[in-house]
């Protein structure tokens, strides 16, 4: 008898279907990863297990028997228990607070904390708490629960390589212990080497279960896609022509972080120059900077050869250099329209008030639409796209308005192969035409796949600057851990 079963489960929006027929089976004492694209249906499936949302047909049974989950206190009790894609946690409540909401005793919490040597305050507002730490603290208030079935979604996503080794961790001690968990990711390599088995799912159907092996990671992608990852790889590689023109930014003792040696650097036109770091080395405030979403303490921008002093987005926006975050949702108008988050930049150009040129207007939205491929059967709001429909309208906004340089803070992360590569593709095609892009990716495999060179940061302070040819991983890894002969020399 299998521990979950999940038969010809369907689910509708209006006219949009995120599920047609998916079906699943998760056995006790093993790891199962959740595979596909974006849009597949994998977050939709998860968020019906933990009773988030109803399904409109098929069935779900827990141990042979049928069960419904009208809420996720219910799915618990079914004991299903979620970490979802983005922090479940009310932001302006503490943490303590949030544990009491969903009745999670903070003595357990604690104690799962401390198995994974970490220490957080709990009367620390969750509003000021990393983005990681938060992906911690919904990890531990799940197995708090206890429950016998984990669902991750995505959660090593948003963490370090040190955070990540510790879900790892849980997640085989849940095996061990005669449990289950089922895992969502995007990355091949953790279902290689984790996973006991892989269910796929394309366009809200399953096509396939399969035991993932390394060196097969191909068939699983053909089975996500419908195409091989060699020919989508060879789609970005083969766009990459020209040489770099103009400075675009000149960066210049620019300090990063609390310790930060100052970061110098240029930007050209026709360049995608990467930024390879572990987590909290500098990245952050480099881009923040930038975009004027933090002001300079400390160092110059400039802008074509023009000083930049952004007090605000906006005056970055007006000289030209425009952000795509990796929260999808901080750049958008989650509740309104398709049309209108791509239009809404359009409006900064507005010299004075009075009639919109709507057809101008939809002119550039459709190309913006046509260029992403972006998913428009959940016309009406935002967040109704999947994830990766989402970043493709933070891109597609800039293309709508127009740009000088961009700047990507990982903006595939949580992103499946192909869109991936859909939207580097599109990043180089901006570059070939003229555009300057400064790109930091968690994803440090996919640097050398995008990128023109890649400077590595470490603690504010860049420790090595590797053409693209020389990027690999092992390189990037030392570079960014500070273990460069120049770091060397220099301690």
């Amino acid at each position: 008898m299998s521990l979950l079963e999940v038969h010809d489960v369907a689910k509708h929006y209006g006219p949009v279907v995120a599920l047609r027929s998916a079906d699943l089976v998760v056995e006790a004492g093993e790891i199962h990863a959740l595979m596909g694209a974006n849009g597949a249906g994998k977050s939709t499936l998860v968020k019906i297990l933990c009773g988030v949302i109803e399904h409109d047909g098929g069935s779900l049974e827990v141990d042979g028997s049928p069960v419904r989950a009208a809420s996720p206190a219910a799915a618990r009790r079914f004991g299903l228990a979620p970490v979802f894609q983005d922090p479940a946690l009310v932001p302006d409540l503490t943490v303590a607070q949030n544990l009491v909401l969903t009745g999670t005793p903070a003595a357990a919490v604690r104690v799962r904390l401390r198995q994974m040597d970490l220490d957080v305050d709990f009367d620390a507002l969750v509003g000021e708490l990393a983005l990681p730490t938060l992906r911690m603290l919904d990890l531990a208030r799940a197995m708090a629960h206890d429950p016998r079935l984990l669902i991750l979604d995505e959660i090593t996503a948003a963490l370090p390589s040190d955070l990540a080794e510790r879900v790892f961790a849980v997640m085989r001690e849940w095996r061990a212990a005669g449990h289950a968990v089922l895992f969502i990711t995007h990355r091949l390599a953790e279902v290689t080497a984790l996973c006991d088995r892989a269910t796929v799912l394309r366009d809200g159907r399953t096509v396939g279960t399969l035991a993932p092996r390394r060196g097969e990671e191909e068939r699983i992608v053909e089975l996500m896609l419908g195409e091989s990852q060699k020919k989508i790889a060879a789609q970005v590689d083969a766009i990459r022509t020209s040489e770099r023109g103009e400075p675009k930014l000149e960066v210049r003792g620019l300090r990063v972080g609390e310790a930060g040696a100052g970061v110098s650097f240029t930007l050209h036109a026709g360049e995608i120059l990467g930024i390879a770091a572990l987590e909290g080395q500098g990245q952050d405030d480099l881009f923040a900077m930038l975009a004027g979403d933090k002001r300079v303490a400390e160092g110059e921008i400039s802008v074509d050869g023009r000083p930049l002093k952004a007090r605000t987005p906006y005056d970055a926006i007006r000289a030209g250099m425009v952000l795509v975050p990796a929260d999808r949702l901080y750049a958008l108008l989650p509740q309104r329209p398709i049309r209108e988050n791509l239009a809404a930049p359009l409006f900064n150009r507005l010299a004075r008030w009075g009639p919109i040129n709507l057809r101008s207007e939809r002119a550039r939205v459709g190309r913006a639409i046509d260029r992403l491929e972006i998913d428009t059967r959940a016309q009406r709001q935002a967040r109704r796209l999947s994830g990766g429909n989402q970043q493709k309208l933070t891109i597609g906004r800039w293309l709508a308005a127009g740009f000088e340089i961009m700047l990507c803070y990982d903006p595939t992360r949580g992103i499946d192969v192909g869109t991936k590569r859909q939207i580097y593709a599109l990043l180089r095609e901006l570059a070939e035409q003229g555009a300057a892009v400064l790109l930091f990716t968690s994803e440090l495999p996919e640097i050398p796949l995008v990128c023109d060179r890649v400077l590595a940061l470490y603690r504010g302070g860049i420790t090595a600057e590797l053409p693209a040819a020389e990027a690999d991983e092992p390189a990037l890894l030392r570079a960014a851990h500070g273990l460069t002969r120049v770091a060397e020399a220099a301690a």
